[in-house]
């Protein structure tokens, strides 16, 4: 059983979403929050798997609720999945460095959201095509920039991407393009089982956790073209 702390200002989203994942039959919420500052004494109180947070609220914004989670060692199960209405702007980085583990939109199907808490609960990572692409127009622009990170401030080594193979580094490539991972089985004529092995053992020989990582590697690295 998948247990979810729901956290929105609006009492209606937080209605349909409880409704939608009780529905799932394996996920249970344990208790819903309309402000950040509540959202982050249910975490501490409920030690749910999975905070599903909303971003732009009174008060403490979901962003500040997702630092103050995360810099609770005894929360550190806990897994953060942003809802928002806004995909494409600079909240998307600032949640991700903030630590959320995933990334969807408020227009996404009840299965995909379902899908979501699943994925997130277990340990996985998720981001959402546009989400996706906001991470990468950023790492395009800071490609473009004039002053590159340093080499020591990339997250893998050249050795660790020299050693995924070339399924594993087209795997990466895709993800950098912004596909899912049912596309990424599609384009490479594989299951998205097989896809998602791929993309998790791209993940673990370069030891990163999330989508963002491995889209901010596939531009250091040269990967993927430049925009």
């Amino acid at each position: 059983m998948t247990t979810v702390v729901i956290v929105d200002d609006q009492a209606m989203i937080r209605f349909a979403l409880r409704g939608i994942l009780e529905s799932a039959g394996d996920i249970a919420v344990l208790g819903e929050a309309e402000r950040g500052v509540e959202g982050v004494s249910m975490a501490r109180s409920l030690r749910p798997d999975v905070v599903l947070m909303d971003l732009r609220m009174p008060g403490m914004d979901g962003v500040e609720a997702i630092r103050q989670i995360r810099a609770e060692p005894a929360l550190a199960d806990v897994r953060i999945l942003v809802l928002t209405t806004f995909e494409n702007d600079e909240n998307v980085l600032m949640a991700l460095r903030a630590g959320a583990s995933g990334f969807l939109g408020k227009g996404a199907e009840p299965a995909e959201l379902i899908a979501a808490v699943r994925q997130v609960g277990a340990g996985g990572s998720l981001l959402s095509p546009a989400a996706t692409q906001s991470v990468i127009d950023h790492l395009a622009a800071q490609v473009d920039a004039p002053s590159r990170p340093a080499p020591d401030t990339l997250l893998s080594s050249a050795e660790q991407v020299a050693d995924l193979t070339p399924r594993e580094r087209e795997a990466v490539r895709l993800v950098a393009e912004g596909l899912t991972t049912e596309e990424i089985g599609e384009r490479l004529f594989i299951s998205p089982y097989t896809a998602k092995t791929h993309i998790n053992r791209a993940m673990a020989k370069l030891g990163v956790s999330t989508r963002a990582q491995l889209v901010r590697i596939a531009y250091d690295y040269g990967l993927v073209d430049r925009p």
